[in-house]
């Protein structure tokens, strides 16, 4: 497979993915910047920097924002399970919110330097702003859907995805991370955050639970569709499309999902790798290189992509169950689309 193709396989991104990306943008936006005014001017300016709102010095920006994927999920449920845009706006943002929480604390705990081709907000304002500003977007996003079954699916889904940072962390430390319990944590970081999107979608439309259900479990099998590629794009991907430096999560050690299948594989090739990452050694542009063929001749990549397509199957088949409207439905299989392709 070329540099250039699709790490999972080649298509096009469908044509309504753009247009769809800025409606949601222009649909949040105003609840996203009334939210954030609310907090205190310092925390204010450091979120809308991370969010690519305005420069450090508080300038306004043409920097690129985030894609509003889980909005777009929450805001197309919505719509495939009969409900409305507007409807959906505060559990939309919600979500947002706590996927740049997950961001901000993320970039601090991984040392990552860039975020959306700019540097990370705890370079420009310090780690103890950017965690305050992380614990204010969690309140915020906590606040706006804090009641019934969608507050108690948010606070379920923040908690979930806490763990799964937890178990991030902690294999970076360990050796012999079982591929299952790898997969776990990415259900836990990735899933639990896309099956909630979709899961709040669908209450705002007021579905019932059984129909819910379905949605969630949409977003989950579509969060590990999402992980894995971003896991293939981090080690074989270009830093123009991912918006940090390429195998950075490789030279941190992290046991990512096809690391951690090429190190369960049994082979010459995986036992190499696990010699060369267990070895202690600064990992250079020429040793990150390598470890990347090991990581491919032991079958890891392979896995990955194989794995993201058995997912993306069973997400088509729970949104398949849901039966959703047709119109909304077109919006979420573009979405599947380029969650599979995520080209720039």
């Amino acid at each position: 497979m070329s540099e250039t193709t699709n790490p999972v396989r080649a298509t096009a991104v469908p044509t309504r993915i753009p247009a769809l990306m800025n409606e949601i943008r222009r649909l949040i936006e105003p609840k996203q910047r009334a939210v954030i005014d609310s907090v205190p001017p310092e925390v204010r300016r450091c979120a809308g920097f991370h969010f690519g709102w305005w420069e450090a010095d508080g300038r306004e920006t043409s920097a690129r924002h985030g894609k509003a994927i889980r909005p777009a999920l929450t805001v197309s449920c919505a719509r495939a399970a009969g409900g409305t845009k507007d409807a959906a706006i505060p559990a939309a943002v919600a979500v947002e919110l706590l996927h740049d929480f997950s961001l901000l604390h993320d970039d601090i705990m991984d040392g990552d330097v860039t975020r959306r081709h700019r540097p990370a907000a705890w370079v420009e304002f310090g780690v103890p702003m950017a965690i305050l500003t992380g614990d204010a977007l969690l309140t915020l996003a906590l606040d706006l859907v804090h009641e019934g079954p969608s507050g108690a699916a948010l606070r379920e889904a923040a908690l979930e995805l806490c763990a799964g940072q937890s178990a991030d962390l902690t294999f970076e430390h360990r050796t012999g991370v079982r591929l299952s319990e790898c997969l776990r944590m990415a259900q836990q970081k990735t899933g639990s955050l896309f099956g909630v999107a979709c899961q709040l979608g669908a209450l705002s439309a007021g579905t019932g639970n059984r129909i819910a259900e379905r949605y969630t479990q949409f977003g989950r099998h579509l969060g590990l569709v999402f992980q894995l590629v971003d896991d293939i794009l981090g080690i074989w991907g270009h830093e123009a499309a991912t918006g940090k430096p390429v195998c950075s999560d490789l030279k941190s050690r992290k046991k990512s999902l096809p690391v951690v299948a090429a190190l369960s594989s049994g082979t010459a090739a995986g036992a190499r790798l696990e010699a060369l990452l267990g070895s202690g050694d600064v990992l250079d542009d020429d040793a990150l290189a390598h470890a990347a063929e090991l990581i491919e001749d032991a079958g890891g990549r392979t896995w990955a992509e194989a794995e993201a397509l058995r997912h993306r199957a069973l997400a088509l088949d729970a949104l398949a169950a849901a039966e959703p409207e047709p119109a909304a439905a077109d919006d979420l299989l573009a979405l599947v689309e380029l969650m599979t392709v995520r080209v720039s």
